[in-house]
């Protein structure tokens, strides 16, 4: 059934079904029992829909939970409107640390230990701004040097 039938209830009249125009006859309890079958198909394939839509965006999303004392690598992608890390555009930096959790702030919301030149940032994050550092801890790279 066409979405413009669903929604007005009636056929869309174009002009190239001008020809059959007409008045329809229907009782009360005919329009009643019509109407409620149609909300439960549209019911239906909403139902369908959403979670197909749910099935795709699954695919992608990753549960990534962290401990007290991981380290973690912080995205720098929300604040590329700002230049605070000095480089702009391709060759910036995507994400900068490694950085200590320090507490768990709710289920996903994460404390962090941050240095002084990142205090204008708040220093608890969701975990979609975080990413598992699976680096050396002798290996870090300064902040200067980005």
């Amino acid at each position: 059934m066409p979405p413009f039938e669903l929604l007005y209830g009636r056929r869309c009249r174009t002009p190239i079904c001008w020809g059959e125009v007409g008045q329809r006859v229907m009782g009360g309890t005919e329009i009643v029992l019509r109407t409620t079958e149609q909300i439960q198909q549209v019911r239906q394939r909403l139902l369908t829909v959403q979670s197909r839509q749910k099935s795709y965006a699954d695919r992608r999303r990753s549960e990534s939970e962290f401990q007290v004392g991981d380290f973690v690598l912080l995205k720098v992608s929300p604040w590329k409107g700002v230049i605070r890390f000095r480089k702009r555009g391709k060759l910036g930096p995507r994400c900068i640390g490694p950085f200590r959790v320090t507490a768990r702030v709710g289920r996903v919301a994460y404390r962090l230990e941050l240095p002084a030149e990142l205090s204008q940032i708040h220093n608890t994050l969701h975990v979609s701004q975080l990413r598992k550092c699976v680096a050396d801890e002798a290996v870090v790279v300064p902040l200067e040097d980005i």
